[in-house]
Protein backbone atom coordinates (compact mmCIF):
# COMPACT_ATOMS: atom_id res chain seq x y z
CA UNK A 1 0.00 0.00 0.00
CA UNK A 2 1.45 3.33 -1.29
CA UNK A 3 0.79 6.77 -0.07
CA UNK A 4 1.81 9.98 -2.34
CA UNK A 5 2.36 13.08 0.33
CA UNK A 6 0.16 15.59 -0.74
CA UNK A 7 -1.26 18.37 0.97
CA UNK A 8 -4.91 17.83 1.80
CA UNK A 9 -7.66 20.02 3.48
CA UNK A 10 -8.26 17.50 6.18
CA UNK A 11 -6.78 13.90 7.46
CA UNK A 12 -7.22 11.04 5.16
CA UNK A 13 -9.35 8.50 7.00
CA UNK A 14 -6.70 4.87 7.77
CA UNK A 15 -7.74 2.05 5.49
CA UNK A 16 -6.74 -1.07 6.88
CA UNK A 17 -6.18 -4.75 4.64
CA UNK A 18 -6.89 -8.13 6.00
CA UNK A 19 -4.01 -10.14 5.70
CA UNK A 20 -4.08 -12.95 3.34
CA UNK A 21 -5.00 -16.49 4.57
CA UNK A 22 -1.94 -19.21 4.91
CA UNK A 23 -1.16 -21.04 1.11
CA UNK A 24 -0.54 -25.17 1.24
CA UNK A 25 3.63 -25.11 2.59
CA UNK A 26 4.11 -27.60 -0.20
CA UNK A 27 4.50 -25.37 -3.03
CA UNK A 28 6.95 -23.48 -0.80
CA UNK A 29 9.28 -26.59 -0.01
CA UNK A 30 9.40 -27.52 -3.54
CA UNK A 31 10.96 -24.29 -4.41
CA UNK A 32 13.97 -25.10 -2.42
CA UNK A 33 16.26 -27.64 -4.22
CA UNK A 34 17.98 -29.37 -1.21
CA UNK A 35 16.16 -29.23 2.25
CA UNK A 36 12.50 -29.65 2.68
CA UNK A 37 12.37 -27.10 5.55
CA UNK A 38 10.96 -23.94 5.68
CA UNK A 39 13.25 -21.57 5.14
CA UNK A 40 12.69 -19.85 8.62
CA UNK A 41 12.35 -20.56 12.48
CA UNK A 42 8.71 -20.17 13.72
CA UNK A 43 10.31 -18.32 16.68
CA UNK A 44 8.53 -14.46 16.90
CA UNK A 45 10.97 -11.54 16.92
CA UNK A 46 11.25 -10.10 20.02
CA UNK A 47 9.12 -6.93 19.92
CA UNK A 48 7.20 -4.71 22.45
CA UNK A 49 3.98 -6.10 20.58
CA UNK A 50 3.92 -9.99 20.81
CA UNK A 51 1.00 -10.00 19.41
CA UNK A 52 1.24 -9.11 15.90
CA UNK A 53 3.21 -12.48 15.60
CA UNK A 54 -0.39 -14.25 16.20
CA UNK A 55 -2.25 -11.47 14.66
CA UNK A 56 -0.08 -9.36 12.27
CA UNK A 57 -1.05 -5.73 12.07
CA UNK A 58 -1.33 -5.06 7.87
CA UNK A 59 0.18 -2.11 6.13
CA UNK A 60 -1.04 1.17 6.81
CA UNK A 61 -0.15 4.49 5.17
CA UNK A 62 -1.58 6.23 7.79
CA UNK A 63 -1.24 10.40 7.93
CA UNK A 64 -0.03 11.53 11.30
CA UNK A 65 -1.71 14.76 10.45
CA UNK A 66 -3.77 17.27 8.00
CA UNK A 67 -1.03 18.22 6.06
CA UNK A 68 1.95 16.69 4.39
CA UNK A 69 4.35 19.12 6.24
CA UNK A 70 2.89 17.22 9.65
CA UNK A 71 2.90 13.60 8.33
CA UNK A 72 6.36 13.99 7.06
CA UNK A 73 7.61 15.09 10.55
CA UNK A 74 5.87 12.58 12.08
CA UNK A 75 7.64 9.92 10.21
CA UNK A 76 10.78 11.75 10.55
CA UNK A 77 10.22 11.80 14.24
CA UNK A 78 9.71 8.46 14.80
CA UNK A 79 13.00 7.66 12.82
CA UNK A 80 15.05 10.05 15.24
CA UNK A 81 18.22 8.08 16.49
CA UNK A 82 17.43 4.91 13.70
CA UNK A 83 20.90 3.83 12.67
CA UNK A 84 21.70 1.78 9.67
CA UNK A 85 25.33 0.38 8.63
CA UNK A 86 27.25 0.86 5.41
CA UNK A 87 29.56 -1.60 3.74
CA UNK A 88 32.22 -0.46 5.63
CA UNK A 89 30.09 -0.93 9.16
CA UNK A 90 30.51 2.84 9.21
CA UNK A 91 27.09 3.77 11.86
CA UNK A 92 25.04 6.46 9.52
CA UNK A 93 21.41 7.77 11.04
CA UNK A 94 18.99 6.92 8.34
CA UNK A 95 17.56 10.64 7.52
CA UNK A 96 21.06 11.01 6.39
CA UNK A 97 20.37 9.47 3.05
CA UNK A 98 18.12 12.12 2.20
CA UNK A 99 18.89 15.49 4.28
CA UNK A 100 20.93 16.40 1.73
CA UNK A 101 19.54 15.00 -1.58
CA UNK A 102 16.83 13.32 -2.95
CA UNK A 103 16.75 9.35 -2.54
CA UNK A 104 14.78 6.35 -2.91
CA UNK A 105 15.39 4.10 -0.18
CA UNK A 106 13.66 0.58 -0.45
CA UNK A 107 13.50 -1.77 2.53
CA UNK A 108 14.01 -5.35 2.20
CA UNK A 109 12.78 -8.20 3.74
CA UNK A 110 15.78 -10.01 4.15
CA UNK A 111 18.67 -10.04 2.08
CA UNK A 112 18.46 -13.83 1.13
CA UNK A 113 14.70 -13.23 -0.12
CA UNK A 114 13.97 -13.79 -4.52
CA UNK A 115 11.39 -11.00 -4.07
CA UNK A 116 13.72 -8.70 -2.96
CA UNK A 117 16.26 -9.11 -6.09
CA UNK A 118 13.66 -8.79 -8.42
CA UNK A 119 12.38 -5.53 -7.20
CA UNK A 120 16.25 -4.55 -6.45
CA UNK A 121 16.47 -5.03 -10.45
CA UNK A 122 13.47 -2.96 -10.68
CA UNK A 123 14.84 -0.28 -9.71
CA UNK A 124 18.47 -0.58 -10.70
CA UNK A 125 16.34 -0.32 -14.19
CA UNK A 126 15.64 3.08 -13.41
CA UNK A 127 18.45 4.01 -11.81
CA UNK A 128 20.04 5.85 -14.89
CA UNK A 129 16.60 8.58 -15.03
CA UNK A 130 17.16 9.00 -10.83
CA UNK A 131 21.04 9.64 -11.73
CA UNK A 132 20.16 12.10 -14.35
CA UNK A 133 17.69 13.81 -11.47
CA UNK A 134 20.27 13.89 -8.93
CA UNK A 135 18.26 11.13 -7.56
CA UNK A 136 20.35 8.38 -5.14
CA UNK A 137 18.97 4.51 -5.05
CA UNK A 138 19.71 2.90 -2.02
CA UNK A 139 18.65 -0.70 -0.42
CA UNK A 140 18.38 -1.74 3.37
CA UNK A 141 18.14 -4.79 5.32
CA UNK A 142 17.51 -6.22 8.06
CA UNK A 143 20.30 -7.93 8.73
CA UNK A 144 24.30 -8.02 9.17
CA UNK A 145 26.93 -5.90 7.38
CA UNK A 146 28.09 -9.46 6.20
CA UNK A 147 24.49 -10.10 4.67
CA UNK A 148 24.25 -6.85 3.05
CA UNK A 149 28.17 -7.50 0.99
CA UNK A 150 26.58 -10.79 0.09
CA UNK A 151 23.79 -9.15 -0.91
CA UNK A 152 26.35 -6.84 -3.21
CA UNK A 153 28.35 -9.29 -4.83
CA UNK A 154 25.63 -11.35 -5.92
CA UNK A 155 23.16 -9.26 -7.60
CA UNK A 156 25.62 -6.40 -8.23
CA UNK A 157 23.41 -3.61 -7.47
CA UNK A 158 24.80 -0.64 -8.14
CA UNK A 159 22.67 1.42 -5.81
CA UNK A 160 24.12 2.01 -2.14
CA UNK A 161 23.56 -1.14 0.45
CA UNK A 162 22.65 -0.78 4.08
CA UNK A 163 22.24 -3.15 7.18
CA UNK A 164 19.77 -2.46 9.96
CA UNK A 165 20.79 -5.76 12.09
CA UNK A 166 18.56 -4.35 14.65
CA UNK A 167 15.26 -3.54 12.49
CA UNK A 168 15.00 -0.36 14.30
CA UNK A 169 13.82 1.72 10.97
CA UNK A 170 11.68 -1.78 10.40
CA UNK A 171 9.99 -1.08 13.77
CA UNK A 172 9.93 2.58 13.36
CA UNK A 173 8.13 2.74 10.11
CA UNK A 174 5.84 0.04 11.07
CA UNK A 175 6.54 -2.05 8.23
CA UNK A 176 4.37 -5.30 8.79
CA UNK A 177 5.04 -8.31 10.00
CA UNK A 178 4.05 -12.08 10.48
CA UNK A 179 3.78 -15.27 9.24
CA UNK A 180 0.29 -14.20 7.41
CA UNK A 181 2.13 -11.81 5.99
CA UNK A 182 5.04 -13.69 4.82
CA UNK A 183 3.04 -17.26 3.28
CA UNK A 184 0.27 -15.68 1.09
CA UNK A 185 -0.85 -17.06 -2.37
CA UNK A 186 0.02 -14.47 -4.19
CA UNK A 187 3.64 -14.59 -2.64
CA UNK A 188 3.53 -18.04 -4.01
CA UNK A 189 2.78 -17.28 -7.23
CA UNK A 190 5.38 -14.49 -7.35
CA UNK A 191 8.09 -16.95 -6.70
CA UNK A 192 7.03 -19.35 -8.98
CA UNK A 193 7.02 -16.75 -11.78
CA UNK A 194 10.56 -15.80 -10.43
CA UNK A 195 11.98 -18.96 -10.38
CA UNK A 196 10.81 -19.32 -13.99
CA UNK A 197 12.68 -16.24 -14.84
CA UNK A 198 16.04 -17.23 -13.31
CA UNK A 199 16.26 -15.94 -9.80
CA UNK A 200 16.87 -17.65 -6.94
CA UNK A 201 16.38 -17.20 -3.15
CA UNK A 202 19.78 -17.47 -1.24
CA UNK A 203 19.43 -19.75 1.05
CA UNK A 204 22.59 -19.59 2.46
CA UNK A 205 21.86 -16.19 3.57
CA UNK A 206 18.15 -17.12 4.83
CA UNK A 207 19.37 -19.02 7.11
CA UNK A 208 21.91 -17.05 8.55
CA UNK A 209 21.26 -16.51 12.49
CA UNK A 210 20.16 -12.54 11.67
CA UNK A 211 17.28 -13.89 9.88
CA UNK A 212 16.74 -17.20 11.68
CA UNK A 213 16.21 -15.55 15.17
CA UNK A 214 14.03 -12.41 14.13
CA UNK A 215 11.53 -15.31 12.02
CA UNK A 216 12.40 -13.72 8.44
CA UNK A 217 8.55 -12.75 8.74
CA UNK A 218 9.35 -8.96 8.21
CA UNK A 219 8.19 -7.21 5.27
CA UNK A 220 9.47 -4.14 3.55
CA UNK A 221 8.55 -1.09 1.67
CA UNK A 222 9.69 2.10 -0.03
CA UNK A 223 10.42 5.68 0.58
CA UNK A 224 10.97 8.82 -1.59
CA UNK A 225 12.51 11.52 0.37
CA UNK A 226 14.48 14.41 0.96
CA UNK A 227 16.22 16.93 0.37
CA UNK A 228 15.94 17.74 3.95
CA UNK A 229 15.07 15.22 7.14
CA UNK A 230 11.09 16.38 7.06
CA UNK A 231 10.62 15.90 3.26
CA UNK A 232 9.34 12.45 2.78
CA UNK A 233 7.64 12.76 -0.33
CA UNK A 234 6.22 9.10 -0.58
CA UNK A 235 5.95 5.90 1.48
CA UNK A 236 4.72 2.48 0.37
CA UNK A 237 4.63 0.05 3.21
CA UNK A 238 4.23 -3.84 1.43
CA UNK A 239 1.06 -5.67 2.99
CA UNK A 240 2.58 -9.03 2.38
CA UNK A 241 5.76 -10.51 0.73
CA UNK A 242 6.12 -9.28 -2.78
CA UNK A 243 3.52 -5.97 -2.62
CA UNK A 244 5.78 -4.13 -4.66
CA UNK A 245 5.09 -0.51 -5.32
CA UNK A 246 3.76 1.01 -8.52
CA UNK A 247 7.23 1.91 -10.04
CA UNK A 248 6.07 4.99 -12.20
CA UNK A 249 4.35 6.50 -8.82
CA UNK A 250 7.64 5.64 -7.45
CA UNK A 251 9.38 7.94 -10.58
CA UNK A 252 6.56 10.49 -10.38
CA UNK A 253 7.99 11.08 -6.61
CA UNK A 254 11.33 11.28 -7.17
CA UNK A 255 11.96 12.86 -10.59
CA UNK A 256 8.86 14.95 -11.81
Amino acid sequence: MAMLLLPTPAATPIRLEKASAFPSTTLLRNLKHSNSTLPFSFQPKNRNFPSRFVLPVPAVSDPLGNSTAATSVGLANSLEGVEVFDLSGKAIPIVNLWRDRKAVVAFARHFGCVLCRKRADLLASKQELMDASGVALAIIGPGSVDQAKAFSEQTKFKGEIYADPNHSSYDALEFAYGVATTFTPSAGIKIVQLYIEGYRQDWGLSFERDTMTKGGWQQGGLVVAGPGVCNILYIHKDKEAGDDPDIEDVMKACCS
